[in-house]
């Protein structure tokens, strides 16, 4: 699987993390690259980009609070960012609303709890049937 993956400097530790864990995956990194001070929405357009475009299946955004990564990536017509804080919230997510990144709030997950989360994002289908109608009124025209 292809995926993006970006955070600011209050998620790096753990987009470390997580690449590691997901080494087995084509990983496209989008920054940072450090835990020097920066700002979230540098690293969650490319991401969301990566995404919105096909170039890349889903998306891993990671931040402080997960908010401003989500707020940010969902700017983007073509993206369902979701903010998750445990693995049944990631599960919603893609079965219930089809999203397409999952937002980590590192100031607020363990290491474990995250990779949980990341974890079963991946590997949970989108179910389709009445969610697909709701779904398809997310976007605005």
């Amino acid at each position: 699987m292809k995926l993006a993956i970006g955070s600011d400097h209050a998620g790096y530790a753990l987009k470390e993390v997580i690449k590691k864990h997901f080494s087995q995956h084509d990983l496209n990194d989008f920054g940072t690259h450090s835990e020097d001070s920066t700002d979230y929405p540098d690293y969650a357009h490319p991401t969301a980009e990566a995404v919105e475009s096909g170039d890349c299946e889903l998306g891993i955004l990671i931040c402080g609070s997960a908010n401003g990564v989500c707020m940010t990536a969902n700017k983007h017509a073509g993206i369902r960012a979701a903010l998750c804080w445990t693995p049944e919230i990631a599960a919603l997510a893609r079965q219930h609303n089809n999203a397409n990144i999952v937002c980590i709030p590192a100031r607020f997950v363990s290491e474990e709890v995250a990779l949980e989360i990341a974890e079963t994002f991946l590997n949970t289908d989108f179910e389709g049937g009445r969610h697909d109608r709701r779904v398809q009124k997310i976007a605005c025209s």
